[in-house]
This record gives C-alpha cells, sequence and structure tokens, in this order.
C-alpha cells in the first residue's frame, strides 16, 4: 500500500544521511557551542539567573514601600552607600525599580524565553539539523551574556545604575546631570540595550530563515505546531521592531555626548537655563513605543505557543480551532505595530489620532480573545494530566484572561487619562505580561526539562512550587487594582507625605510579604531544577506521549539531532484520542496508510491521491461487512 502523504518540494530538506561528526572540546562543547541544544541551555540558565537578581532587587524596593520610615541595619550592610543609615536612598529606590524592569521585560522574558525556546524547538520540531546559521546563534548568546554583565555592572559605578524607568524616558535619560542615575549608570544602560538588540536581531534573522528554509519532507506550514508559529511570528516581530529603539537609542546618545537637541528644548537644571531648543521628549515615547507594544506580544506569544502545545498534549485532545490559532497570531503580529499610542494618551496627543489608537486597541483583544476561547475549549471535557507543566499553562491562561480584562479599561483614552502612571497600570501589566509569560516560560522549563537534560524534574516540588507562586502572584498584583483605582501614582518613594494614600501603608505591608513568599517559592523551583539535571529521574524518549518530531529524535544528544535520515512528516501534529486508533495519539511521522482506521476524509483535504486511496480502503470495508 502506498504511503498517503504530502510532501513540500519546495522546502529545503537535507537527506545527510548520517550524524555530524565534529572534534568536541570542553569549550566548543559547553562554552562557545554552535549546538541549537546547548544555546538553549545557555540562554535558559543565564535567564534564569537574572530573573533571581530582578526578583530580588523587587524585594528591596517592596520593603522600602511597606516600611518607609524604618531602618534596616543589614540594608546598609549589603548595600552601602546606596542605603545610608539603613534606608534605602530615593536616587537608588529609582535605580532598583529601572533595573528590575529592564532585566524583567528584555533579559528574562524576551531573551530567556524566546531564546531558550526558539534554540531548542524550531529545529527539532521542524526536523531540522540546526540553525541556519549556528555561528550565528553562538554569537546571539555572547553578545545577550555582554550585554547582561554590562547591565549588572552598573551598580559598580559611583553614582550608580540608571534611574529613569525602564522605559528611561528623557530628559532624565538625556541630561548625564539631572539625576545621579543620568550619569554613568544610563551610559551602561544605553550600551548594553545595542548588545542586547544585536542578540535579538541574530537570534531573530537566525530563527525565520530556519523555519522558512529548512523544514522536514512533509512539514508545510499547517503541519507546524504553535509553538513554532509563535516563536517564527515573534521572531518577525522582534527583526521589524527593535531596530526603531535603536534609532532612539542612538539619537539619546547624540543628546548625551554631543550637545544636540532631538529630545531637549527650554530645560532649566538647578536655576541655569540649559542651551538645548527644538527636540521633543515624545519623539523618543513614539519610537520607544513602537517598540514597546510589539515588545509585549514578543513577551506573551511564545508564552502562547508554548501554553497550546502543552494543554493539548496534557488535555489529550486536539488544538480547538488550530487554524483560528495561526490566524489569531498572524493578526496580533500585524496589529501591535498599530496600537502603541495608547501608551501615550496624556502626552497632549490629538482627540482624533487618540481615538484611531483606541479603536486599534480593542480591536487587538479580539485575536486575544479568540486564542483564550480556543484553549478554553481544548480543555472542555479533555483527559486532562495535572502535571506541573500543565499547571502553569492553565496559570498562564489565568493571568492572561484577568490581566487582558483590565486591558480594555487603558485602551480607553477616557478611562486611561484617570488611571494613567497609577497603581492599575503596574498590576495590569504584570498579571497580563509579566505573570503570564513567566507562567508559560515555567510550563515550557516542566515540559521540554526531559529533552533538554534527558531526566525529569520532581513532580511534588513542581506542585509546590506552582501553587505558592499562583497564590502569591495574585495576593501581589491584584490589590493593586484598587490603589491605582484610588488615584495611588507608581513610581514613588514614599507615600507617607500624603493623607490621602496613608490608608494604603498596610496594604502595602501586605504585598510586600506576598512578594517575600513568591520569592521563597522559587527556591523550590530552583533545587529542583539543579538537583533534577544531575540526579532527576531519567526519562524515556517520550514521556508525554506528544506527537510532535522533537519527541522522534533519540535521548542522547547528537549535533545534528537524528542519528540517520531527517524525518518525514504526514500529519498536523495535534492527532490525539482519534476515534479508530487503538492509543491515543499518533505522531506526525506515522503513515496515514499505517492509520486507515481512524482516517478521516478531512485528513486528506490536500492530498487526492491519498482520499482516493483511503475511500477504496472504505469501500473494501464496507463490501466485508455486507459479506458478512
Amino acid at each position: 500500500m502506498s504511503t498517503l502523504a504530502v510532501h513540500d518540494h519546495g522546502v529545503a530538506h537535507h537527506e545527510d544521511g548520517h550524524e555530524h561528526h565534529h572534534k568536541q572540546t570542553f569549550l566548543n562543547t559547553y562554552v562557545f557551542s554552535q549546538d541549537h541544544k546547548y544555546i538553549a541551555k545557555q540562554f535558559l540558565v543565564t535567564g534564569i539567573i537574572m530573573a533571581f537578581i530582578a526578583m530580588t532587587l523587587s524585594i528591596l524596593f517592596r520593603i522600602q514601600l511597606a516600611y518607609p520610615n524604618t531602618s534596616f541595619p543589614l540594608l546598609e550592610t549589603l548595600l552601602g552607600r546606596f542605603a545610608p543609615q539603613g534606608r534605602i536612598s530615593p536616587d537608588f529606590y529609582m535605580s532598583l525599580v529601572t533595573i528590575h524592569g529592564t532585566i524583567m521585560v528584555f533579559f528574562v522574558l524576551t531573551a530567556g524565553l524566546s531564546g531558550t525556546f526558539a534554540n531548542l524547538l524550531i529545529p527539532l520540531q521542524i526536523g531540522a539539523r540546526d540553525m541556519a546559521s549556528p555561528f550565528v546563534n553562538m554569537l546571539s548568546y555572547w553578545f545577550f551574556l555582554t550585554a547582561s554583565i554590562i547591565m549588572l555592572s552598573s551598580f559598580l559605578v559611583q553614582k550608580g545604575p540608571a534611574s529613569g524607568g525602564w522605559t528611561i524616558y528623557p530628559p532624565l535619560s538625556a541630561l548625564p546631570t539631572a539625576m545621579p542615575g543620568s550619569g554613568e549608570g544610563m551610559t551602561l544602560w544605553l550600551v548594553s540595550m545595542v548588545c542586547f538588540i544585536a542578540s535579538s536581531l541574530m537570534g531573530g534573522i537566525n530563527y525565520v530563515s530556519t523555519v522558512l528554509n529548512m523544514r522536514a519532507k512533509g512539514m508545510d506550514l499547517w503541519k507546524m505546531p504553535l509553538t513554532v508559529w509563535a516563536l517564527f511570528l515573534t521572531a518577525i516581530l522582534g527583526v521589524l521592531a527593535f531596530p526603531v529603539l535603536v534609532a532612539g537609542v542612538v539619537l539619546l546618545i547624540f543628546d548625551r555626548s554631543m550637545g544636540t537637541s532631538f529630545y531637549l528644548s527650554d530645560i532649566v537644571l538647578n536655576g541655569h537655563v540649559m542651551p538645548f531648543e527644538g527636540g521633543s521628549p515624545i519623539l523618543f515615547q513614539h519610537l520607544f513605543w513602537f517598540l514597546g507594544h510589539p515588545e509585549v506580544y514578543i513577551v506573551i506569544m511564545p508564552a502562547m505557543g508554548i501554553s497550546s502545545e502543552i494543554i493539548s498534549v496534557n488535555s489529550r485532545k486536539p488544538i480547538f480551532g488550530y487554524h483560528a490559532m495561526v490566524y489569531s497570531l498572524i493578526g496580533i503580529t500585524v496589529l501591535s505595530f498599530i496600537v502603541w499610542g495608547h501608551h501615550m494618551f496624556v502626552t497632549g496627543m490629538n482627540p482624533f489620532l487618540g481615538g484611531v489608537f483606541m479603536i486599534t486597541t480593542l480591536i487587538i483583544a479580539v485575536p486575544s480573545a479568540v486564542k483564550t476561547f480556543n484553549w478554553l475549549a481544548t480543555l472542555w471535557r479533555g483527559n486532562i494530566r495535572f502535571t506541573p507543566a500543565m499547571l502553569f499553562a492553565i496559570g498562564m491562561v489565568s493571568f492572561f484572561i484577568s490581566g487582558g480584562l483590565t486591558g480594555i479599561f487603558l485602551g480607553n483614552a477616557a478611562l486611561d487619562i484617570n488611571l494613567h502612571d497609577t497603581y492599575f497600570v503596574v498590576a495590569h501589566f504584570h498579571l497580563v505580561m509579566g505573570s503570564a509569560a513567566i507562567f508559560g516560560m515555567l510550563a515550557g522549563v516542566y515540559h521540554w526539562f526531559p529533552k533538554m537534560y534527558r531526566r525529569t524534574m520532581d513532580e511534588r516540588l513542581g506542585y509546590l512550587h506552582f501553587w505558592l507562586t499562583f497564590i502569591g502572584a495574585y495576593l501581589v498584583f491584584f490589590p493593586m487594582h484598587f490603589m491605582g483605582l484610588d488615584g495611588v501614582p507608581r513610581r514613588y518613594y514614599a507615600f507617607t507625605e500624603f493623607e490621602s494614600m496613608k490608608r494604603w501603608l498596610t496594604v502595602n505591608t501586605f504585598i510586600t510579604w506576598a512578594a517575600i513568599m513568591s520569592g521563597a517559592a522559587q527556591v523550590a523551583f530552583i533545587v529542583n531544577f539543579v538537583y533534577s539535571i544531575f540526579w532527576g529521574k531519567k526519562t524515556v524518549q517520550n514521556p508525554w506521549n506528544a506527537n510532535t518530531l522533537e519527541w522522534d529524535a533519540p535521548i542522547e544528544h547528537m549535533h545534528g539531532n537524528w542519528a540517520g535520515d531527517l524525518p518525514t512528516v504526514y500529519r498536523w501534529p495535534y492527532d490525539y484520542s482519534k476515534p479508530g486508533h487503538e492509543g491515543d495519539f499518533i505522531p506526525q511521522t506515522v503513515p496515514f496508510s499505517q492509520t486507515m482506521s481512524s482516517n478521516m476524509p478531512h485528513d486528506f483535504e490536500d492530498n487526492p491521491g491519498g482520499l482516493e486511496e483511503y475511500n477504496k480502503w472504505v469501500a473494501i470495508q464496507t463490501e466485508k461487512e455486507q459479506v458478512k
């Protein structure tokens, strides 16, 4: 019987038929590796370290908000001149907020998330030997590590790190003498971000090239897992959006160092009129947010793809509305470039233009709602396995819904004017972007840990980690909505000077202890992660009974992924619990000729020859039944 399959003849196909052999040393295996699997591990471990640093910074400034008039001698011991007499200085408080936000948004949720899973999954799930350019892939990690080191080194300069907020608005970022954190610390921030963007561009171009040119035989676009779709579109977003921030940063460096006035005009500093005329800080906001809002989706779309895969695998059901999920990802990618103005409703924007941005902002909620509906429909009446990965994926959906709903308020110009720069905004983006993306990333770590390290993580510690983190995140961020509705502004060093805000001091104390609890929960994760790398239970080749190609690759890591010929793909990745089939999953490498009893007419939409053979088989079976 013939093999019933559709092959994409336009796709480059590498039939090397053998494993790629290279002389392996410690340096080119673990340090300067060009193997996408090791590079994924490098991104993951660096991202985890940066996440713990950012979490520590957040606990430090939360202590200040909870106990603004209390001295902690330990803080002076740890922070020295930045915490005189045991109290964090106002300037250093702003530095903590700035670096915390920068690390989380860029270094953890962009590089840590996309860098890890794009490197790990794209070649494996499309059936490729490696990335299109392994060398450029290696460079992308080392530029990222360089950017991380430069960013952290700003804590070592005399006046401290950058302190203009993670959005680094002028004039605080454009005038080196505006405040202590506007000096060398801000310069290091800018240099670090240029290195980071170089890393992102190298990675993004590599990911796009690999998906377009290196798919296995039979792997057309509509057979790709949603993880690959999400990472592919995320890479396109980054390649198009990040250069705009580079342009904005270069002009900012000119203003700081060369006396230009792109962002500065009519500045009076310490009683002296500065010689800047004709610039506009609003220009920087346009350039920043043209990246800034696509950045939100650069952060969340990989988590969406990861959660879609994990929810389908652990519900033992096909993903509901696969085509709708793909089109919604494409819709989000396109629309994300025309909504940046909703961050700028209070800048004096023309009301007509504000109305346009309000409409596009509300429209982009539609593809997001499609995805939410499809996740819930996939879970509905599924044979759910509550693994730690599944719990984190469901948690991601929960945060995306609860945080996304508040986005409807902030997308409305009339409401946003009242809520802008209050704790309502902090609550919104920490739920919909921060917590949701972190939970998607953690879901991916638990799910693909066996593929990365050939061992499994401890489930009991995984459950403890999930529940403490899930409850802690809601306890931290949900009360902030009410603070914002009461007009409590963000970024303030202390609220004890304002009678109307003193009543929120007890809530700030509660939030701080919830944050400490959430931070402590990550100890369970790090212990589980490190222990399982070396001493965890050894895994089997396909521990989750999943369909995608990475579970077809051998357990033992090899450069080139498959020892012999690359696999051939025959079907989409979500054939779970298919009626008529003995098992509850059918891998993508199984031909339709081997699953005749479970085949459906729609399986052959693009394969007329296969449909003809299927109809012949049905006719023969019908004839046999009639004879009986």
